[in-house]
């Protein structure tokens, strides 16, 4: 499949967490975890628009700091998405240093914080330069269950999982792709032009079937023009191909429940990244750590039925012996395609907070 997606895992399978998705169609980034984000590079680092962080421990979340360092004075603000208590955490990052110098910055840069919880529901909090970021509440709203934002080129999807503290999935899904078939235009007598921009965008934000398209040019005879309704364009020259779906997921007590929710997930995503911490010999360790081994990761990667699965976040006990860990994942992932965890209603499954800050 062709795509305008580029994901790419920053620091490897060993290092910090953190996933780049370089949208190419938007012209901007999405970081899923912002671990150690050095190697990133900072005209890449200002590409990110929103970083999806799956929980507050510092392999995953230290890098903000950086993107703080980096973005300051620049009009490049960013927006960031995490789990329980994930606003007081990013307060107090911004409170452990001093802004008295960033009130006459020309440009505000300003913190967006989604915090989600566990029943679905979305608080947004502001944290902008100009009041040496101070927070300002902006409110709370329910989510769809799983939905955590929806733009027309592409939906970003979660899922909770148990770390022994709440951790979240995510799961980015491509809107689908709009193919315009050039020799159809050209039967019809149409050009290509700006007109089509216009389509796309009334395809990708769901305009009704008789929206009115105009078809406008200039030819030898003069400025021309033509209306069609979007249904009659979407019959005769486009075609609609799905787009990418690209998961990740990390950080995971081996349960049955936390598998069922990484299926659920990823079911037949693209890509998925995966966690896959440990031997299968380490696996009491593992369950201490509360970590996936690679085993478990590759059976849950096989019930997914994700067309490409990459493990990483591997333990650095195991440094230089990567290898290992991915021939156990594979092989787990090749032998498991029968395998399936409990059906049910996973929903009312409880997933405990050991560092619950809200009441």
């Amino acid at each position: 499949m062709t795509s305008a997606i580029q994901a790419e895992l920053v620091n490897g399978p060993f290092g910090d967490p953190a996933l780049v998705l370089d949208l190419a169609f938007e012209r901007r980034a999405l970081l899923f975890d912002i671990g150690d984000v050095a190697a990133l590079g900072t005209r890449k680092l200002l590409r990110v628009s929103d970083v999806f962080v799956s929980h507050a421990h510092m392999d995953h979340f230290a890098g903000f700091d950086r993107m703080l360092r980096v973005r300051l004075g620049r009009d490049a603000s960013v927006a960031l998405w995490g789990p329980p208590g994930f606003t007081d955490r990013v307060e107090a990052k911004l409170g452990a240093y001093t802004w008295n110098v960033i009130g006459g910055y020309a440009t505000e840069f300003v913190v967006t914080v989604h915090e989600v919880g566990l029943g679905w529901s979305l608080r947004t909090a502001r944290f902008g330069s100009r009041s040496a970021f101070a927070r300002e509440p902006l409110g709370e709203r329910s989510l769809p269950a799983g939905e955590l934002c929806r733009t027309p080129g592409y939906t970003v999807r979660a899922a909770f999982l148990d770390h022994r503290t709440p951790c979240l999935a995510f799961c980015l899904v491509e809107a689908d792709h709009i193919n315009i078939w050039k020799p159809r235009l050209e039967a019809l007598g149409l050009p290509t032009g700006p007109w089509l921009t216009e389509l796309r965008r009334a395809i990708r934000e769901g305009a009704p079937a008789e929206t009115p398209i105009k078809a406008r040019w200039r030819d030898r005879d003069g400025a021309r023009e033509r209306e069609f309704t979007v249904a009659e364009l979407v019959r005769d020259v486009v075609e609609l191909t799905p787009g990418q779906r690209i998961a990740y997921a990390t950080d995971a007590t081996m349960t049955e429940e936390n598998a069922a929710r990484i299926v659920a997930l990823a079911r037949d995503a693209d890509l998925l990244f995966i966690e896959a911490a440990f031997l299968e010999a380490d696996r009491d360790h593992a369950l201490r750590k509360a970590h996936m081994t690679a085993a478990f990761a590759g059976r849950v990667a096989a019930t997914s039925g994700a067309r490409r699965a990459v493990p990483f976040h591997f333990s650095t006990r195991y440094l230089g012996g990567g290898h290992r860990l991915a021939a156990e994942f594979e092989a787990a992932r090749a032998a498991a395609m029968g395998w399936q965890p409990p059906s049910g209603a996973l929903s009312s499954v409880p997933i405990r907070d050991d560092n619950r800050t809200d009441a």
